[in-house]
């Protein structure tokens, strides 16, 4: 059976896609998917994604002891527990916990993702144990860059490059969005903190003064954990 090995360069490109035939990993390397992927290994029982910061604002209603966390253009949304920086996902914050998340970019491309067979997530951290797990299903692959508010950006597509180049040997058809994800890789691979300190996220989350969480984020195979979408909620896929 041929299989796809397809890139959506943004949100916004999702509806030319029929997503219900794909695995969609869904790629916000700028901080989302890396810090849901560091949640997650440290041991967060749930991280429920949702669109809106009214919708995490309710889960205060719920009368369960649920971390929220909110972001919006790069800060944390004033009355939260925290935003998407991976230094608030560490074991002593959130083993055991379940956290409520909003982001600009990351959890708006995961709800427009929703239809798909599965949603896992991606970012460097986790690089190796996600493509070795993609290597085990016999599915098309559509690999969902984040973006910034549904324009193009180079870190989540350069990372989709970095999941084709290990894929790329076993029988996939690639879209041309795959093959030019993989040329940035090809670019960049040989020092991808310098490739990408040209970036325009990296520019806003630098004058925010938070240079660390993209050196963090851009740590390869940190993690072992893949997030997977289970009803409403993020959990280790087992």
């Amino acid at each position: 059976m041929t299989r796809n090995l397809d890139v959506c360069l943004t949100p916004a490109l999702i509806p030319i896609y029929n997503v219900s035939d794909y695995i969609v990993v869904v790629i916000d390397i700028f901080r989302a998917t890396s810090s849901i992927c560091y949640g997650i290994e440290n041991g967060a029982e749930a991280i429920i994604p949702v669109s809106e910061v009214e919708e995490c604002a309710a889960y205060r209603e719920k009368g369960l002891d649920y971390l929220l966390a909110a972001e919006r253009d790069g800060k944390v949304v004033a009355g939260f527990d925290f935003g998407n920086s991976p230094f608030s996902y560490t074991s002593e914050k959130v083993s055991g916990k379940t956290v409520v998340l909003t982001t600009t970019n990351g959890t708006h491309a995961l709800h427009l993702s929703r239809s798909a067979k599965r949603i896992v997530i991606g970012s460097f951290l986790n690089l190796t144990a996600l493509c070795t797990w993609l290597k085990t299903q016999n599915e098309n692959i559509l690999l969902v860059c984040a973006g910034w508010k549904n324009n193009f950006n180079l870190e989540d597509t350069l990372f989709a490059g970095a999941v084709i180049e290990q894929l790329k040997g076993d029988g996939y058809v690639l879209d041309d969005p795959a093959i030019a994800a993989n040329d940035l890789f090809q670019l960049g691979k040989n020092d991808i903190p310098q490739y990408l300190s040209k970036t325009s996220h990296g520019e806003r989350l630098k004058k925010l003064g938070i240079e660390k969480d993209i050196a963090f984020c851009l740590q390869v195979d940190l993690t072992t954990a893949i997030p997977v979408l289970d009803g409403d909620q993020l959990v280790t896929l087992v």
